[in-house]
């Protein structure tokens, strides 16, 4: 064929590539071989440190609209009141108003990646990692108790809160996929006994007012554990293999299966 008058035709000739010798010349893989190899030393967490600090300060951004200074500041702080006041029980508490809100700097930090072994038929492995994350997120707020004894909106006791986090440490798991899944996702899980440190001011009462009660402190700490703790597993879903309702389905599925009859 004249390749000058057809210039965009190609001939249907196409030389056989011989496979076999291909994969003669690879090295098969050895699971046991690379097994043994992170048994003697542990990769270096450094660059999935550097993409992690990548992720969260990507969301810093857009809780801020990617707006600098007060302006991205007051945005945050909007969002964070709307979020508290649409979830805040109303029956005995009042409007909370943000006053300021700080998303931080940092990231979780994590190190010592291993690999884990639930069971000797566990299929697939797991992975994991111990986080400590150590930051300056905080907010300060206020709103007010409502009493509603004898009679509804009997009397209000006003707090002003400001939250901060100390310290959060725990070990992460990553659960692979299932293959035979019907709507297969990547799982992260935090242990179920994660540290977890708050400092709490705070000041109660409209004229005597107390200050930095230790039961209110208790009582923030044990609220947040606990919705940390109920909260502490994340599927991932797998892009073009499932979808968010498909994967929320299975999900409710097993619960059902492992409820007691």
């Amino acid at each position: 064929m004249d390749s000058t008058k057809y210039p965009f035709e190609t001939t249907s000739y196409h030389p056989r590539i011989n496979s076999d010798s291909i994969m003669r010349s690879q090295k098969p893989y050895n699971q046991a071989s690379d097994e043994n190899e992170l048994n003697k030393a542990d990769e270096s967490a450094e660059w999935l440190n550097l993409l992690l600090h990548q992720i969260v300060g990507t969301y810093r951004s857009k809780l801020r609209n990617d707006l600098p200074g007060a302006s991205g500041d007051e945005v945050a702080r909007k969002r964070v009141e709307d979020y508290a006041n649409k979830i805040r029980p109303a029956s005995f508490l009042d409007t909370i108003v943000v006053h300021s809100v700080d998303l931080g700097s940092s990231a979780p930090h994590l190190c010592n990646g291993r690999r884990v072994h639930p069971s000797p038929s566990s299929n697939p492995q797991e992975i994991e990692f111990d986080v400590n994350y150590v930051d300056s997120v905080s907010i300060s707020l206020s709103t007010s108790y409502l009493f509603n004894y004898p009679m509804p909106l009997f009397a209000r006791l006003p707090v002003a809160l400001t939250i901060s986090l100390s310290l959060f440490k725990s070990s992460v798991t990553i659960t692979p996929p299932i293959h035979t899944s019907p709507a297969p996702t990547l799982t992260f899980s935090i242990s179920p006994t994660f540290t977890l440190d708050l400092t709490t001011m705070s000041l109660m009462g409209s004229r005597a007012k107390l200050a930095n009660v230790p039961k209110l402190h208790d009582l923030i700490q044990h609220q947040v554990h606990r919705v940390l703790a109920a909260k502490g597993v994340w599927k991932v879903v797998l892009p073009g293999l499932a979808t968010v309702d498909e994967v929320k389905r299975e999900v409710n599925n097993e619960m059902a299966d492992a409820a007691p009859s």
